[in-house]
């Protein structure tokens, strides 16, 4: 086929030679799917003995080559590499000379669209931003998953076909997303996905604590049918003691993981103020009870110096309401999602955003919208979902 294709050549992609730059998770994945739609990988690039694994387990008897030579080879490149690599990668192979006129250059970073893209495209690339929301697992599984699979796509216009039909011959749907909503696209995703794992894996460690044999199984049912039920009704699906009002219960909740699960204390309090201002907002939960459970969610973060005697409606130190919040290349390294850049610890935010006399406090204050980490892999995209996007954090 012609190595430099017209842009009106890209309304439907002919067969296309693919190389991969950065293979982690996601970018042998994408592929084995290209190359099951007829497409022939020929050039991948990894640093890490990881990324060498799986490229020759996903991408059998392609070679291992230089990231400049992987564009030197393919018509199609996919660059699955971290989100905070993509703008230097991109600028490298600029400055390299690597990038061809007519190459479609795609990339799967969920928090950027093509203006990441711009040097190669002044250089006569063709940009995509092609997104799976989807997390990863490095393995065959992943191909198959794809089927159904929504991508977020960000093209130019003139590209929006080509784009589109790289994602349904991928087995993918298509979802466009404009360039200025990339960030709340991928935050949002983020928050869906790699933060339900926190949720899971921490509600889990809980019910070890409890003596529960099997948390898994015990949550299975109960986590499946409540995503189910948000995902169908939203809000309304809100069901548990802070919808209810229940600042008894909550209350008791707080007493306990102050003294035995301290680490879980903070994310608790913030979801469950985040709970209470939707359910407030959304008719469930009623004025009158809100007080009360608000006082209790008011109460101090672990080891503000009350120590795990204290009440749960007690002042604490000022709050964090305001910008505190750690990236995911913090988590596990931080056990409280509270803690204060300064590292002291704070109060997990203020009583009320008015004059009591006005009516129900507001649960949360305002947060700082979410950064998001590098896998360990230094080739391997950051998870949507994941990374791995996810929700990959592209995983992205």
């Amino acid at each position: 086929m012609n190595p430099h294709p017209s842009t009106e050549a890209q309304d439907r992609p002919a067969r296309l030679t693919v190389g991969v730059v950065g293979a982690g998770r996601v970018g042998p994945a994408l592929a084995a799917a290209l190359q099951l739609a007829g497409h022939r990988p020929v050039a991948v690039s990894g640093v890490s003995d990881a990324s060498v694994r799986r490229a020759a387990e996903m991408l059998p008897g392609v070679p291992l080559v230089t990231p400049g030579e992987v564009l030197a080879r393919a018509d199609l490149v996919l660059l699955t590499v971290p989100d905070d690599a993509l703008a230097d990668l991109v600028a490298g192979l600029v400055e390299t000379g690597a990038v061809r006129p007519g190459q479609l250059l795609v990339h799967t970073s969920g928090r950027f669209g093509t203006a990441v893209l711009e040097p190669a495209t002044r250089a006569g690339a063709l940009p995509l931003a092609l997104h799976p929301a989807m997390t990863f697992t490095g393995t065959s599984v992943d191909v198959q998953r794809l089927a159904g699979c929504p991508f977020g796509v960000t093209a130019p216009q003139e590209l929006r076909m080509a784009a589109e039909a790289l994602v349904i011959e991928m087995g993918g749907e298509p979802e466009w997303i404009a360039e200025s909503a990339r960030p709340l696209y991928h935050a949002a995703l983020a928050i869906g996905a790699n933060y339900l794992v926190t949720l899971v894996a921490q509600a889990m460690e809980l019910l070890q604590k409890a003596g529960v044999q099997a948390p898994d199984r015990m949550l299975g049912p109960l986590l499946g049918a409540a995503l189910d039920n948000a995902l169908r009704s939203g809000d309304a699906a809100l069901t548990g003691p802070v919808a209810r009002g229940d600042a008894g219960t909550v209350a008791a909740h707080v007493a306990e993981l102050r003294t035995h699960a301290p680490q879980a204390l903070a994310g608790y309090l913030a979801m469950a103020r985040t709970t209470a201002d939707r359910a407030l907002a959304h008719g469930l939960l009623k004025p009158e009870l809100a007080e009360e459970l608000l006082d209790v969610l008011a109460g101090p973060a672990p080891d503000s110096g009350t120590g795990p005697g204290a009440r749960p409606g007690e002042q604490g130190s000022p709050d964090d309401s305001e910008g505190t919040d750690d990236s995911e290349g913090t988590e596990g390294q931080q056990p409280e999602a509270a803690d204060h850049p300064t590292g002291e610890p704070q109060a997990t935010g203020p009583k009320s955003t008015g004059p009591k006399s006005t009516g129900p406090k507001s649960a949360a204050g305002p947060t700082a919208p979410d950064g998001s980490g590098s896998p360990a892999d230094p080739t391997a995209p950051d998870d949507p979902a994941s990374p791995d996007h996810g929700p990959h954090g592209g995983g992205s």
